[in-house]
């Protein structure tokens, strides 16, 4: 992976802070790593207001979920919406494709079918998280 731009879905976050070995935690760990997360305005509302649910409080202590949050901060590329997609079966995943393309994008990652049937967008490979390790593991 040479320095890919990286969108994550909010489920891809989710589901590394349920399992710590699961893809999407390595995908996460990765990104940070070696590549350069990407999100607009939007789809960190959507993260910071999904991490801090209660729903989560039985599964991670909320001290954890704002650790991650803290520690991803900085770590984000935040990109402006200037360019509108609705593209999507899902109105409410047209943000992570926004992302994507006004971010100029490298990948789009996520768990979310009705993403992943419009892979590629705008010459965006989207892909799950075990597609995008296998990709990574390919390359020198």
């Amino acid at each position: 992976m040479q320095s890919d731009r990286i969108v994550l879905d909010t489920n891809v976050f989710i589901s590394a802070l349920l399992s710590s070995t699961s893809p999407p935690a390595k995908v996460l760990e990765l990104a940070v790593r070696q590549g350069q997360l990407l999100a607009t305005v939007e789809t960190q509302q959507e993260l910071v207001r999904t991490m801090l649910s209660k729903r989560f409080d039985r599964y991670v202590s909320r001290a954890r979920r704002e650790a991650l949050l803290v520690r991803l901060a900085p770590l984000v590329e935040l990109v402006a919406s200037t360019q509108v997609v609705r593209a999507c079966r899902d109105p409410k995943a047209d943000k992570f494709l926004e992302a994507a393309v006004n971010g100029r994008a490298n990948v789009l990652i996520t768990g979310d079918k009705d993403l992943l049937v419009l892979d590629p967008f705008a010459g965006i490979p989207i892909m799950t998280p075990a597609q995008y390790l296998e990709r990574a593991e390919k390359e020198p």
